[in-house]
């Protein structure tokens, strides 16, 4: 977790503060509900760290639970992904618990409304309740069916459990005020005719109870003291209170917080699958989406995001946080956790004409900050390859890298000096020569002569061959959604956004497993991808080395 310096003020945690101080509540209890339809995103991370995070911070305790009351789109798999993602940032529950558990208690207190006057079963279609719902300027119309009596409602509802009705054909309605301000309160739907087989309950229900009419109650049924969701439910508050008021159950209390908005970021689940079913990205767990498993993929480690979302803060205003953040936040930790390793990108080859016909092996350190982190020997042969760009014809003179007649250190190992430039037909430089210096061996030089520049390599002949997979944003706008009449998202789209490239690295790659990190030297932190395979190695960009965002701070 990030240091105490780096939280911005918590205006929930000062909530929670007061009430345990004042006697309201002995300890806390919060929720995480996620509804299993889909993968967690980083926008779920933050709900996850304030949900989790504050029931730590004052020995509360957390239920993690699934909102699974629209069978249509919900199933067992996003269960399990859900509660590896969680489990893989870093946090536990307390207990698990399902919306399901609770559909005989919500179903009785259904009955208790009806039998209050509070609800009634309306005939009107979907379609006929949108537009008789009115406008943020005009009152809503009653429905025709409004004034039943509750007999006559409990009988329809009861009739509706056992199956009597065909889907959509009926729904019931809390009875509140169609001319309220807030359209939440204009007779929103509590139950709906669905049949769909249920991933836990199987065919024993038909109707189904709606988000809005589940949350409160099942926040009251676990104790829930401080239920905290994102901003876009404040206005749905006022609903979830009068839910638990006329059912005279525990009164939780719901707090709204901003949500994540990341620059060049998508969470909406429709469009990260219209990405996926139109092929611009390879699944849900693509690097570049902003899923969990994506971004796992990708090589962000639990810590980033845990300090990322430390620095972000918890706030009542929506604003958008530059993605550089992240970035940074993560960088940071691999700075200290990922072991060296040298690695060519684009590589040019060089013949060292004096060197001996014989392997040599120069030792190098796994971590240049932390020697515990131990050493690793790298081959040195005749032919190397070096990056391309280290290497210039005809260069200014502030650039310090190999040029013809030019010395430059190779990393660990030893002094060379460019003696031929070969090129092809073209007049492209395909090719180099060059000598090296015995006596620079190890990086040492008897006469101590200055070298400026140091340029990492891999032995043309004894290296690990790897597909490397550069990525960078999926978007090029800051908001991906911000377009004009007649473009939609997908027209923000980076058609550079990944990049697929041959290259080579030192043999101590092959060391390593699936969800390692290392960083390149020079060039970037690497994640070994799980399509990996001992005959072809792929290793994925998790971010290059250049910090945008430590450069604005």
């Amino acid at each position: 977790m990030a240091d105490e310096d780096k939280k911005p003020s918590n205006f929930i945690r000062d909530i929670i503060a007061e009430d345990l101080q004042s006697g309201k509540h002995e300890a806390i209890q919060t929720r995480f509900p996620p509804e299993p339809n889909g993968y967690l995103h980083i926008g779920h991370a933050k709900a996850i760290t304030i949900d989790f995070g504050l029931a730590r911070e004052f020995n509360g305790k957390v239920n993690l639970r699934f909102d699974d009351t629209n069978p249509v789109k919900e199933e067992t798999e996003f269960v399990d992904a859900i509660k590896e993602d969680i489990a893989w940032l870093g946090w536990s529950w307390d207990k698990e618990c399902y919306a399901s558990d609770y559909f005989e208690q919500l179903f009785e207190w259904a009955c208790s409304l009806i039998e209050k006057g509070l609800a009634y079963v309306d005939d009107q279609n979907g379609e006929e309740i949108r537009l008789n719902r009115g406008t943020l300027t005009e009152p809503g119309k009653p429905s025709p069916f409004r004034d039943r009596t509750p007999e006559e409602n409990l009988d329809l509802f009861q009739r509706m459990r056992a199956g009597d009705f065909p889907d959509g054909s009926k729904v019931l309605r809390a009875k509140i005020d169609m001319a309220s301000p807030n359209m939440n309160l204009r007779d929103p739907v509590m139950y709906r005719i669905i049949r769909q087989h249920h991933h836990r309950t199987g065919d024993k229900w038909c109707i189904y109870p709606t988000y809005d009419y589940t949350h409160g109650q099942s926040d009251s049924l676990e104790n829930v003291t401080h239920s905290l969701c994102s901003l876009e439910f404040e206005d749905h508050r006022p609903l979830y209170n009068w839910f638990i008021e006329k059912l005279e159950i525990f009164p939780s209390r719901q707090i709204e917080f901003a949500r994540l908005n990341l620059t060049r970021t998508i969470v909406t689940k429709r469009k990260l699958r219209q990405l996926i079913e139109e092929q611009h990205v390879h699944g849900w767990d693509d690097p570049r989406m902003p899923t969990l498993r994506g971004m796992r993929r990708r090589g962000f480690t639990p810590e980033s995001i845990k300090d990322f979302m430390a620095r972000v803060g918890v706030t009542k205003f929506n604003s958008r946080t530059d993605f550089a953040l992240l970035e940074h936040c993560l960088r940071q930790d691999l700075e200290s956790r990922a072991p060296r390793r040298m690695a060519v990108l684009d590589p040019i080859k060089v013949t060292i004409t004096n060197f001996p016909e014989e392997t040599e092996w120069y030792e190098g350190p796994n971590h240049p900050g932390d020697a515990s982190f131990g050493t690793r020997k790298v081959p040195l042969t005749r032919e190397i390859y070096i990056e391309r760009d280290d290497f210039m014809e005809d260069p200014p003179k502030k650039y310090f890298r190999l040029a013809p007649g030019r010395e430059v250190r190779l990393r660990y190992a030893c002094y060379i000096t460019c003696t031929k430039v070969i090129k092809d037909e073209a007049g492209n430089v395909v090719e180099l020569e060059a000598e090296f210096d015995p006596e620079s061996r190890g990086g040492s030089t008897p006469d101590n002569r200055k070298v400026k520049g140091t340029i990492h390599w891999v032995s043309a002949t004894e290296n690990v061959k790897f597909e490397g997979r550069l990525y960078d944003h999926l978007f090029m706008s800051d908001d991906p959604e911000d377009v004009e009449e007649g473009h939609t998202f997908l027209d923000n789209l980076n058609p550079e956004s990944l990049q697929v490239i041959t290259a080579y690295g030192e043999p101590e790659l092959a060391q390593h497993g699936v969800g390692d990190i290392v960083q390149f030297e020079r060039k970037g932190y690497y994640c070994l991808d799980p399509d990996s395979t001992p005959d072809q190695w792929v290793w994925n960009r998790t971010v290059s080395l250049k910090d945008s965002w430590a450069k604005k701070g």
